[in-house]
This record gives structure tokens, sequence and C-alpha cells, in this order.
């Protein structure tokens, strides 16, 4: 069994989704993050970072249990864990594992600040609203030119390249993007959104 420490984040989904795709049976801690619940001493012995998402898996991989931080390390975990959702094939291999890092310190990243400044800054910052939004729509613009070629992030295969981005990108509207600028990106978001475990994942924890 796998314990799931999460949050209604793009971070925090991006491991329910995995899970659902995989079918994995799994329980979720809500670690609220609104109310510091990740600095608690209880959470920072799973995550020294203070960070949602992790997991605990009590079936690691030597038959002890593991905990994992980092939602890019998770992925790839759950991934060699039941052999799903990373290419078989080097190639494959590598060019999913590069746009889930172009997510990890890219999209995740920008799109943040993007939503800080946006969102959350307690008085309106100019210059903060202006770079982010900026740097959000030329990473648009980079997965719309590869979404242009490809079905999927990685060599036509659906893999955790593209659930590690979805949700991300299902907050358009937080960084003010109209996805219908994007065709390749909304046609391609469009399709993940249309499968059952991503709307699963996607509803976890349930608000």
């Amino acid at each position: 069994m796998i314990d799931l420490y999460t949050w209604t984040t793009p971070n925090g989904r991006k491991v329910s989704v995995m899970l659902e795709e995989c079918g994995l049976a799994y329980n979720v801690h809500e670690i609220n993050i609104g109310k510091d619940d990740q600095f608690t001493p209880e959470f920072i012995a799973i995550n020294p970072n203070s960070k949602i998402p992790a997991i605990v898996d009590s079936e690691g991989p030597d038959g002890r249990p593991i905990s994992m931080f980092e939602s890019g390390a998770i992925l790839v975990y759950l991934s060699a864990k039941t052999g799903k959702f990373l290419p078989e094939s080097p190639r494959g291999k590598f060019e999913a594992l590069q746009w889930l890092m172009f997510q990890m310190g890219g999209v995740g990243p920008m799109f943040g600040q993007a939503h800080h400044f946006i969102r959350s800054a307690k008085e309106p910052i100019a210059y903060g609203v202006e770079r982010y939004s900026k740097e959000t729509r030329r990473l648009y613009g980079v997965l719309d030119k590869r979404l242009e070629k490809e079905e999927y992030l990685a060599a036509g295969e659906y893999s955790i390249a593209d659930m590690a981005t979805y949700p991300w990108i299902s907050r358009h509207e937080w960084h003010k993007v109209d996805l219908n600028d994007f065709p390749n990106v909304k046609r391609w978001y469009d399709f993940i959104s249309a499968r059952p475990a991503v709307k699963r994942g996607m509803d976890v924890p349930k608000r």
C-alpha cells in the first residue's frame, strides 16, 4: 500500500494522476499547506524539504518501506515500480525524461511565479507580472511546437512527462492564458482531460 501526502496543487496532482493511471492502491493524507501542515515534525520526517507531495511505499524495491519526495522523482519511481508510462526504447525513455525535466525546471517554477504575482502578491508588482507572464507564454510556445510534431510530449507515447505537465496547464486561467492561442497544446490538453484516471487523480484530495 502507498501512502500519499498531498494537497490540491499541480505538483500534488501529478502523483495522484499517476497512481490512478497505474491502478495502484493508495491512502490519501491531506497536508493543508494553507495551515502549514507541511512543517509538522511528522511530515518533515517524510520530506525534510517540507513540500508536497510525498509518498511512503510499504513495499519498496528491496521489500522494505521507502519514502520519496519531489514529484518528478516520485513519478520516475512509480514508473519503475510498475513498468508503466516510460517508453521502453532508450530514445523514448530519454525523451520522456527530458520533457519531465523541462516541466520540473521550467513549467512548474515559472507558472508558479506567474500565479504568485497575478493572484497572491499583497500588492500589484508590474515587473513580476510582466516577467513571469511573458516567460509562461514562451514556455507554452515551446510546448505548442513540440505538440505540433508529436501526439504526446515523448515520442508519441503518453508518459510521465505528460502527467507532470498537465496539472499545470489545467490552471491556464490562473496565469491568464487562452488555450486557443496554442492550438496544439489545447488538443493535447483536451485529449488528456478525457482520460478517466486523470479525472479521478485531479480530484485528489476531494474538496
